[in-house]
């Protein structure tokens, strides 16, 4: 272990001193911690450092609020990882936008924590923060400091949180209902008005009634309301809270002011009928609430509680959690795999609709693979598993989902800032329309009742549900049929894709290729050939030397080695086979060894025209010699041409890039009727054609499959990969297809259209009802009572419009929109 401690200039006497602990990684040394210690003491306002390389901890002293950031990117310029943890908190309490953003603000003031995002619709918070420096006890305390309560999320406790949810909405329920039957009879005198009766109760009874909903139903407004205005902030609860008090107490006033035998205008009513209209428009938006995270709750429903282990010949059913990775699972006709696995023994159809949106069900072999959540068929499968628990890639997709719905989109950062200033703003516009009334009309009464409107129209519920309650059905939808959105980022950006750009191989082709050609220079013949290239490719995993084996295969060729194997970027592969320097390369591996294709030229040129693939067997050395051709053929998904047409529908421009040859480029572009190409790109410059789309002012969402399309995917706006391909390739993308179907491409931009449409639609009537409603309650053509009904629509119409999403599917005509 080693520890020192170093002092810095920034200290300052005056500020209390705050410690942040942080993890680093990468620490092999005594040197390197010198290193940490030197970068983190160059931190402004750390005065001093210590760092311990067995426990990879630094300790940090500040003179003052501590800065995590500066100090994890000190730690990462010195060229070591800062270590991050993140937590997810459930969160209770929360009204509005702007209490959304005072959790917001307490989490990120924490030492220690590098973002927080809080989602009023999922009631959750996501928080980043540095290993070592914080805990959950922490974060729930920062929470319960500002009026709300906490809990961490649990792991597949989705069920216990669904079952206290369910039993909220019925402790809502029963007092919406107490409070509309204790309201009724207020509205007694209001109704007998209209048929020229005195139904009014005295003044005695209406005190009563209205003082149990306003004290004991209307109870969680006052709390919720003073720990805003504890924490120097606003939200709903108190501006209903202020609202119904202001009528009550008015009410209260006027009636122990009353002349004897004269029973004045009271608005008991009002501040009753009010609480009413508002809880039962909070138990409305829960309901609605709850059914946006049916996409989350249908993919853990996936997953079988059980599993039918077979151990030494013997069965046994086991709870899931008991199998681990290499366990034999044995998967009945009609039940689900509970493992992501490999099949082993037997075959049959499996329904992987749930997971890939692909309704038809896909054959399975020994050897294939299998995915957890997917249905049997008719067939008896033995799996190996070969992940479980967090790993599977069910768990995975779910964990995609739940992070795109917690994220936020950049037009909620705009509502945010809206939110924020918000409530002062209204209660700003309540006072003067009091003083207004009170000083020209000269009525308080009236003035009272007028401000009250103005109060209850303004609670700005929709504004903070409009965009969060979008995402998560739109993000959820699209899971349900094979569309994987990372963030809510991307999501917002593919509604405005301008140009879409295909990796040829695997995505707008099947990209399992075959031999069509082997035509063998002079003197040479085609088994050699064969023979000595698909030898040359034993160790490779690219399509075209899967190609070459099974041909070779199929020719009942036996397997031979290849030694000092090594890929050549942009031109091919080289290695020894038995004693002979080989390279199988593209026309440029042909220039660069100094050779000319000789009788072969024109036959390479007929077959590149065709759009067959080309690949020369060259054998170097002292004097390097042509030994022939290879021609590979490829066939166009069935599906592209659709895609293709769909996204020009869709006014977004394809364009393909790809490394194989412009012949082959050309030929599938002509077939899918793709008029812009770039071919024979390096892997390393397809990011810069990426960049060279965004430099001509098109929003760029680039598609493919393979971990040279990584770059590419990355620098996109958007990147979409194909779950057929590889894991490099997913990480790098916002978003992830389930199936190699291009027809999800503009699966993808259409449900991304019409969930951001959902978000303006949102926010539209949410500022509508403000904008509409403010003037007229401050005019005094609103009464509370119609600005409390108000209110409660405006936030269910808002969640109740996102809810329409849940019947999208993908367009899968030629005329998609």
């Amino acid at each position: 272990m080693t520890t020192t401690q170093t002092s810095s200039s920034a200290a300052t006497a005056a500020a209390p001193p705050t410690d942040l602990d942080l993890g680093v990684s990468g620490m092999t040394c005594a040197s390197c911690v010198r290193r940490v210690e030197k970068a983190l003491g160059r931190v402004p306002g750390v005065t001093a450092v210590s760092v311990n390389l067995a426990t990879e901890r630094a300790r940090l002293t500040f003179a003052g609020r501590p800065d995590a950031k500066a100090a994890a990117e000190a730690v990462e310029a010195a060229g070591f990882q800062a270590e991050r943890r993140e937590f997810d908190l459930s969160v209770t309490g929360m009204t509005c936008a702007s209490c959304a953003g005072r959790v917001e603000k307490a989490l990120g003031r924490l030492p220690g924590v590098e973002s927080a995002a809080v989602n009023l619709a999922t009631e959750r918070a996501h928080v980043v923060a540095f290993a070592g420096s914080l805990d959950s006890a922490d974060l729930i305390a920062a929470v319960e400091k500002v009026g709300f309560g906490a809990a961490p999320v649990v792991e597949d406790g989705g069920n216990a949180e669904e079952e206290a949810r369910a039993d909220r909405g019925r402790r809502d329920l029963r007092h919406v209902l107490i409070a509309a039957a204790l309201s009724l009879p207020l509205l007694a005198g209001m109704v007998g008005d209209l048929f020229g009766a005195d139904w009014m109760l005295p003044g005695s009874v209406q005190l009563v009634l209205a003082s149990i909903v306003q004290f004991w139903l209307g109870a969680r407004f006052y709390r919720a309301g003073w720990n805003a205005v504890r924490a120097g902030a606003g939200n709903m609860d108190l501006l209903v809270a202020l609202g119904t008090s202001a009528a009550w107490g008015l009410s209260l006033y006027l009636m122990l002011t009353a002349h004897d035998g004269h029973q004045p205008h009271l608005y008991f009513e009002a501040s009753s009928v009010l609480i009413t209209f508002v809880l039962f428009g909070k138990w409305l938006e829960a309901r609605a609430k709850g059914q946006t995270a049916a996409a989350i709750r249908a993919l853990m429903d996936l997953r079988p509680a059980t599993a039918r282990l077979r151990r030494d010949s013997v069965e046994t059913e086991v709870p899931v959690e008991r199998v681990r990775v290499g366990d034999h699972v044995v998967v009945r006709p009609g039940e689900r795999v509970p493992v992501d696995g490999r099949v082993v023994e037997g075959s049959g159809g499996v329904d992987e609709s749930m997971l890939t949106g692909e309704s038809l069900p896909v054959d399975k072999e020994p050897g294939a693979r299998v995915t957890g959540g997917s249905i049997n068929g008719d067939g008896l499968l033995v799996v190996e598993t070969t992940a479980v628990g967090t790993e599977t890639m069910l768990a995975q997709i779910v964990r995609m989902v739940e992070g795109a719905q917690a994220s936020k989109a950049p037009i909620q950062r705009l509502v945010d800032r809206v939110s924020a200033v918000f409530v002062p703003a209204v209660l700003a516009v309540a006072a003067l329309t009091l003083a207004g009334w009170w000083i020209v009309g000269g009525d308080l009464e009236a003035a009272i009742v007028t401000a009250v409107s103005v109060l209850v129209i303004a609670c700005p519920c929709a504004l903070g549900l409009a965009t969060p309650t979008a995402i998560m059905v739109g993000t959820g939808v699209a899971a349900r049929h094979g569309i994987l959105i990372k963030d809510a980022e991307a999501l917002e950006r593919a509604h405005a894709l301008t140009a879409i750009a295909f990796d040829k191989t695997g995505t707008l082709t099947e990209g399992k290729p075959q031999v069509t050609d082997l035509l063998p220079a002079d003197g040479g013949d085609g088994p050699s050939l064969l023979r000595l290239a698909a030898a040359l490719q034993a160790g490779s995993e690219h399509p075209l030397a899967h190609a070459l084996r099974e041909r070779a295969k199929a020719a009942g060729m036996a397997a031979e080695s290849v030694s000092d194997f090594r890929a050549l970027p942009g031109r091919g592969v080289a290695g020894t086979v038995a004693g002979r320097r080989l390279q199988l390369g593209n026309a440029r591996a042909v220039e660069e060894a100094g050779l000319q294709p000789g009788a072969l030229a024109a036959q390479a040129e007929a077959l590149a025209t065709t759009g067959r693939t080309l690949s020369w067997l060259i054998e170097v050395g002292d004097a390097p010699r042509l030994l022939g051709l290879v021609a590979f053929g490829d066939t166009v998904k069935d599906s592209a041409v659709t895609a293709v047409t769909s996204l020009k529908a869709q006014g977004v421009e394809p364009v393909m890039v790809t490394g194989d040859g412009w012949g082959a480029a050309r030929s599938v572009a002509a077939a899918l009727g793709i008029e812009r190409v770039f071919a024979e790109v390096l892997p390393g410059d397809k990011a810069a054609v990426v960049a060279t789309l965004k430099g001509e002012g098109k929003i760029v969402g680039m598609v493919g499959d393979g971990i040279n399309d990584a770059p590419a995917l990355a620098a996109a706006d958007v990147g979409i990969a194909m779950a057929t391909g590889t894991d490099v390739a997913m990480h790098s993308a916002g978003v992830t297809l389930m199936r190699g179907d291009p027809r999800l491409v503009a699966g993808a931009i259409d449900v991304s259209r019409r969930t951001y449409s959902k978000i303006r639609q949102g926010l539209f009537w949410a500022f509508a009802y403000n904008v509409i409603g403010i003037p007229l309650a401050a005019s005094g053509n609103l009464s509370p009572v119609l600005a409390g009904a108000a209110m409660a629509l405006s936030s269910v119409s808002v969640v109740v419009n996102a809810l329409t999403l849940r019947g999208w599917v993908p367009p899968k005509r030629e005329d998609a929109r």
